[in-house]
């Protein structure tokens, strides 16, 4: 289920009910649209970069109440893209290998505890936190089997991973 795009506000559907929130501001956009940049030069044939995208977290039955999410960038299987163009469907938290959310004044809890258990929930593998405050940094969190997301700590300059695959981020680019 694809959410109708507004200029003054964000859709999102969280357990079949529809949350609203301000549309992000500008810094926002060119942090995302600089790392979108970043990440889609390092990724390997397998994997695409797809920013600002309604991802549906399969949480519930197909019947049931969606949650549904629109990250600033997730990273999904190609496959995944072709299901999508195929069925006209949504992009599904079972193709996606990194979501990353960018940090607004009022998403902040949203984004450290809501959207993270529910991505954890969704056995999303990767999850990065990207806050714009000064110092500019970035938190990934890495699935695990035991634990769940395991917090591996906060970068600010430079960001290397290899997870999903290797990654290198300038932060300083996105502010």
């Amino acid at each position: 289920m694809a959410l109708d795009e507004d200029e003054l506000v964000r859709h999102e559907l969280q357990e079949g009910v529809l949350t609203i929130s301000p549309s992000p501001k500008p810094e926002h956009n060119i942090a995302g649209a600089e790392l979108y940049s970043q990440v889609k030069t390092q990724l390997p044939p397998d994997l695409a970069a797809v920013p600002d995208v309604d991802l549906d977290l399969q949480l519930v039955p197909e019947d049931g109440l969606a949650t549904v999410r629109r990250p600033d960038l997730v990273v999904v299987d190609r496959f995944e893209l072709q299901r999508v163009k195929d069925e006209r469907g949504v992009l599904r938290a079972s193709g996606a290998r990194l979501v990353v959310e960018i940090v607004s004044p009022g998403s902040r809890r949203t984004d450290y505890v809501m959207k993270r258990s529910e991505y954890e929930d969704a056995g999303i593998p990767n999850y990065w936190i990207i806050d714009l405050s000064t110092p500019l940094s970035l938190v990934a969190f890495r699935l695990t089997d035991e634990l769940g997301y395991v917090d591996e700590g906060e970068a600010t300059g430079t960001f290397t991973t290899s997870s999903p695959c290797p990654l290198t981020i300038d932060l300083k680019q996105l502010g």
